[in-house]
């Protein structure tokens, strides 16, 4: 069983910056693989990016690649979104999620889900 806990959301204003936190439990943190997701109001969740287990690996979706960067900290249980350029498009809630499995752009691949916490980007 994994817990996630996600933490840094907040309200910035269009080309500014936020980092995402996630932390998890337990001790096999760094055999999952990880990803962010959100979904804005209206909307059903999208992808947004994916890191592997070892760090090695990482895909992103096309409306966010090159302004936003996955990383994670095995030994602090944590991954992180470093949002920069930030949109009024951006605005949403993020989860982070952990599959035991493949790396994937798909939300059901994902075991595990975090509660999300709010972006709101000002415009």
């Amino acid at each position: 069983q994994v817990q996630l806990v996600e933490t840094g959301g907040g309200l910035v204003q269009a080309g500014g910056s936020l980092r995402l936190s996630c932390a998890a439990s337990g001790r096999t943190f760094s055999t999952y693989q990880m990803a962010w997701f959100r979904q804005a109001p209206g909307k059903e969740r999208e992808f947004v990016a994916t890191i592997n287990w070892t760090g090695g690996l990482t895909y992103y979706s096309d409306s966010v690649k090159g302004r936003f960067t996955i990383s994670r900290d095995n030994a602090k249980n944590t991954v992180y979104l470093q949002m920069n350029s930030l949109k009024p498009e951006d605005t949403a809630v993020y989860y982070c999620a952990a599959a035991l499995r493949l790396i994937s752009r798909a939300s059901v691949a994902y075991d595990y889900w975090g509660q999300g916490t709010q972006v709101t980007v000002s415009s």
